[in-house]
């Protein structure tokens, strides 16, 4: 009988309970471990832990008091780091050491490597309150703030003049807890994500996507509404993201793992490179099982890469990301106040691939650091982009939030409509 494998899972939310389930399956003795003491993924676990990820010395005491022989993490670059941290601590070797992985996470060092390998990315510079004027006034407004350190979109404002970069100073400096903030140049063009897997020492392109966006506060940045799979952009630019980000690959001297891009693009002017991170887009990662209707599976990818990698290059090789299904994952942000009333939240069928409510009559929406801004998330998928559309309208039709006075809490939804763009790329 083969040995059965010791697995310690870093990450216990909603997004973990399908690799929990596939490492269970394996017949593979699973520990989950993190801060979250209610995480959905842990009762499937056969035993779980709460501890915050970030304290590496009892995570490794948990290591070796359970006997695991192997580390995995994901969907999370906060997760990620601390993989890093923890599995070199515990004698595994992560997919990147933590100081390449730093390349990753802090923005000024990733800007750095972005000038060093020749990425492109919009201008960019390090502002401090004291000298603001004079490093901000080589920059076209509108603008987009970063901290330097940080995730989650927390400290990203648009901004349209130097003041309102001073304005908004303290309150995106203290997510890095550093002396200055980033201002980058915004770009209006079309926002793709990148996942690709690396194979020694080459990205394997997963899948490229349309992050589309609404707007209802002309002076905020647009939010994300719809994630759709594949881009409709795959075949246009699919070439010369996939060489940027072989750039990167070898500026980190990275040889296996996952490896995430999130970049504009507009015809006619290129790709500007946003980020690039050391995990898998979360929330969305399904999204690749729906579009190659079940032909690859990221949980599957990262429960090999803990005990068999040799599996994952002839699989990826064989892999396509130029699907001929549809897959859309829906986001409905909230507005604050105290939801009275929710209707038209679909149950999983049909078009509708999964359904997951995040709040319910009687919660409170508040968009402070962590705490949960969005009503629902609703995965869709169809062979055919008409239908795909014509779903995407009806469903953010349909959804209704309202408060005690019968104010509506569901923030605007618009679908990117690729005038002229989407029959000239199909």
């Amino acid at each position: 009988m083969p040995e059965q494998h010791r697995l310690l899972i870093l990450g216990s939310m909603h997004e973990f309970v399908q690799l929990v389930k596939k490492a269970r399956a394996r017949g593979w003795y699973v520990v989950v471990c993190d801060g979250y003491a209610d995480g959905p993924a842990k009762p499937f676990a056969n035993v779980a832990y709460n501890i915050n990820v970030r304290d590496t010395a009892a995570i490794v005491e948990v290591a070796k008091k359970e006997r695991v022989d192997g580390i995995i993490a994901s969907f999370s670059d906060v997760l990620a780091e601390c993989l890093a941290t923890i599995a070199t601590e515990a004698g595994f070797e992560p997919f990147l050491a933590p100081e390449k992985l730093a390349y990753l996470r802090d923005k000024s060092l990733m800007k750095q490597m972005f000038d060093e390998a020749g990425v492109p990315y919009a201008k960019t510079v390090r502002v401090t309150r004291e000298n603001a004027a004079q490093q901000l006034a080589g920059l076209t407004f509108p603008c987009v703030t970063k901290p330097a350190n940080a995730w989650g979109s927390h400290g990203v404002n648009l901004v349209r003049t130097p003041q309102e970069v001073l304005d908004c100073f303290g309150d995106v400096a203290r997510f890095a807890e550093e002396d200055y903030i980033l201002v980058e140049e915004y770009n209006d063009g079309y926002e793709i994500n990148m996942m690709a897997w690396v194979c020694n020492g080459k990205p394997v392109v997963l899948d490229l996507a349309d992050r589309e966006k609404s707007q209802e506060d002309p002076n905020a940045l647009p939010y994300v509404t719809r994630i759709t799979y594949p881009s409709v952009f795959t075949g246009t630019i699919i070439e010369e993201a996939t060489d940027i980000l072989q750039r990167v690959v070898d500026f980190l001297g990275y040889e296996y793992g996952p490896l995430c891009m999130q970049f504009f693009y507009q015809p006619g002017r290129g790709i500007q490179v946003c980020e690039c991170c050391g995990r898998i887009f979360g929330y969305e990662h399904e999204l690749l099982e729906l579009a190659s209707e079940g032909g690859l599976c990221i949980e599957d990818l990262l429960l090999d890469s803990a005990y068999d990698k040799a599996s994952v290059a002839p699989r990826l090789a064989a892999h396509n990301p130029r699907f001929t299904t549809w897959a859309s994952a829906l986001n409905f942000h909230a507005r604050d106040g105290v939801i009275a009333r929710l209707e038209g939240i679909p149950e999983e069928g049909g078009i509708v691939k999964d359904s997951l409510t995040y709040l319910h009559v009687g919660s409170v929406v508040s968009h402070e650091v962590g705490d949960m801004p969005y009503l629902a998330r609703l995965l869709i998928a169809t062979p055919d982009r008409e239908e795909l559309d014509a779903a995407t309208d009806a469903l953010f039709g349909a959804v209704i939030a309202e408060d005690a006075a019968g104010n509506s809490l569901v923030c605007e939804n618009t679908r990117v409509t690729y005038d002229g763009v989407l029959s000239a790329e199909l």
